[in-house]
């Protein structure tokens, strides 16, 4: 399940992407926007500040902006920051391995070969789903891998 903070951070850089490339916004007109509490949205900020994805200019026409374009900043960039692996179980993560305690041949689990495959559609999905995405009204705009 995905966590506030990847949710408050979609709904953040979403703001952000409406006003890209001229706009900027402060913390307090997005946590207005998006309903997002303050002190919160403070540490998300911050996160993303530190993944280069948004830069922040301080005064009173500072605010934060993205440094990307809302075509290059996907769900599973977003999601791998807070919430790391999106893989179900450790031993088919990519980027967050870790063998099973209990799994004598990895390579013989079934239950690995198969959550390696969910792990792999689910990844392919959410790297197609982007902040323009994100802005679009209606359906979605792109079709599972599946």
């Amino acid at each position: 399940m995905m966590s506030k903070k990847t949710k408050y951070a979609l709904k953040a850089l979403t703001a952000l992407a409406r006003v890209y490339p001229q706009g900027k916004l402060t913390i307090q007109a997005i946590a207005d926007q998006e309903r997002i509490p303050k002190k919160f949205l403070e540490q998300i900020l911050l996160e993303l500040k530190r993944q280069r994805l948004v830069s922040s200019l301080q005064g009173s026409r500072g605010g934060y902006y993205l440094l990307k374009q809302p075509d290059d900043i996907t769900l599973a960039q977003v999601y791998r920051i807070f919430d790391g692996a999106i893989a179900l179980v450790p031993c088919v993560s990519v980027n967050f391995y870790e063998p099973c305690a209990d799994c004598s041949d990895e390579k013989s689990c079934h239950l690995r070969r198969e959550l390696a495959w969910v792990r792999d559609q689910a990844d392919g999905i959410m790297s197609q789903v982007t902040l323009s995405n994100l802005l679009q009204p209606g359906d979605t705009h792109w079709s599972p891998v599946i």
